[in-house]
């Protein structure tokens, strides 16, 4: 099912493989890249003859660490932390923390070597790295996310500083832990250095629209793709998986568009309501009580709750997976091809396996892969770098805009990148390219380094 990889490219892969065993998302994350970059080896030799691509592959730093915190009974745990510095060509590493039982080496790879091409196509001057540990937030008291935070902190505090990695938030780190991370930070360091982590609260260094951007970014991306089909959301039902932070805004500026989302869904099960979603009550349970999302029908009795189930059975027009990686497979994509669905927005970390991406790019529907629909995000931590650089806070609306005009920017270069490479509407080959040719030029000028 996978696309023939160009010869010289097979032996980088297969190195991929041999020097990385064990870690398939890595190795799928890495595989999905160089499918697109044969004509880019063609047109630029001097990327072949300075091993450009192997550099890229092979993270400029990996970290690993114990991490011991002690629960609310006293009894004492041990999880293991992880910062992956992938690539500063561009700028200091930025990427963020994930806290979740999945992770492992494997995860943090993907996810930091995503976020290189990812935060190359925003413009902005940062570099890609990502981190996290497998420990679960998932039901544990403040003070014990508290003591873990602090705990990790103790030991990833040096190697970050505002000019040389800024980590944010990611699944399971939200604004009480980026608070948490940030008091031990500036405890250990002496330093109020606000530029050193982004996701911040508003009061202390925080960006409006932060909460907001990952999932408006995505929307903005898929209006853009609309546009250009000479079509809009007005009217069109909508599929937003998950219902953490990405998704929860993804929904909000849907409706701001005219669609109408009509489900979501958490680990558990999906909440299925055809009238429209109601994204307050949402609101509350998952960012106020911490509920699960079952707890909808109790509020609206029309609403279906379907548990352990398929969102993507559901029939619709656009598809935001917003949950986590590999959620859509290829019968789930060619399901949705066949009920109607035309556009997909990846507000999520490569959420559709390969045999997915390829019956969406065989289908001609407006697919927009995760490294450029969900770069939203990280593009508003970059401008929250900037207010924190000039001691300065901007005003939502001066923020929103400037994070739509560069999702605009990014949908338009992988656009025109996928034309001159002779693949029209093929995001992923434009996004691919793209951000990877500013990295590697970056890196030539740099030196062997």
């Amino acid at each position: 099912m996978t696309m023939q990889l160009d010869e010289k490219l097979e032996g980088m892969y297969q190195d991929v493989l041999k020097r990385n065993a064990g870690e398939v998302e890595f190795h799928q994350a890495v595989r999905e890249v160089l499918e697109s970059l044969g004509p880019v080896m063609v047109k630029h030799p001097e990327y072949m003859e300075r091993k450009i691509i192997e550099r890229i592959c092979e993270p400029e730093r990996q970290i690993i660490f114990r991490v011991p915190w002690q629960d609310d009974k006293g009894r004492v745990h041990i999880n293991r932390g992880f910062r992956v510095e992938f690539n500063s060509a561009l700028g200091p590493y930025k990427g963020g923390l994930r806290f979740h039982p999945s992770v492992y080496l494997g995860i943090i790879k993907f996810l930091g070597f995503e976020q290189i091409f990812k935060n190359s196509l925003t413009g902005m001057p940062i570099g890609g790295g990502k981190g996290g540990s497998d420990f679960d937030p998932k039901g544990k008291s403040d003070d014990e996310v508290m003591r873990f935070c602090q705990s990790f902190m103790t030991e990833l505090y040096r190697h970050l500083g505002e000019h040389t990695d800024v980590p944010a938030g990611d699944i399971g780190v939200g604004g009480r832990e980026i608070g948490y991370m940030f008091g031990q930070y500036k405890r250990i360091t002496n330093r109020y250095e606000a530029g050193v982590l982004t996701g911040k609260g508003l009061n202390w260094g925080g960006s409006l629209v932060r909460p907001e951007a990952t999932g408006y970014g995505a929307t903005f991306f898929i209006n853009e793709a609309l546009k250009v089909r000479k079509d809009t959301f007005d009217g069109k039902t909508c599929l937003v998986s998950g219902s953490g932070n990405v998704a929860i805004y993804t929904i909000e500026k849907i409706h701001q568009l005219g669609g109408k989302c009509v489900a979501c869904s958490d680990s558990n099960g999906v909440i299925y309501h055809e009238k429209g979603l109601d994204l307050n009550l949402i609101k509350q349970l998952k960012e106020v009580e911490r509920r699960r999302i079952q707890d909808y029908t109790q509020y609206h009795k029309d609403a279906k709750y379907i548990a352990n189930g398929n969102i993507w059975e559901i029939p619709c027009q656009v598809a935001m997976p917003s949950a986590t990686q590999n959620e859509i497979n290829g019968k789930d994509a060619k399901l949705l091809v066949k009920n109607g669905c035309i556009a997909v927005g990846e507000g999520a970390n490569m959420p559709t396996t390969p045999e997915g991406v390829k019956v969406f790019l065989d289908a001609k529907i407006a697919y927009g892969p995760g490294k450029a629909a969900n770069a939203g995000g990280v593009a508003t931590s970059a401008l929250e770098m900037q207010q924190n650089a000039s001691r300065d806070s901007w005003t939502f609306d001066f923020t929103e805009k400037k994070l739509e005009s560069i999702m605009v920017g990014i949908h338009n270069n992988c656009y025109t990148t996928a034309e001159e490479y002779g693949a029209p509407g093929n995001y992923v080959l434009g996004a691919n390219i793209c951000g990877f040719i500013k990295v590697a030029d970056a890196m030539v000028a740099h030196g062997l380094i």
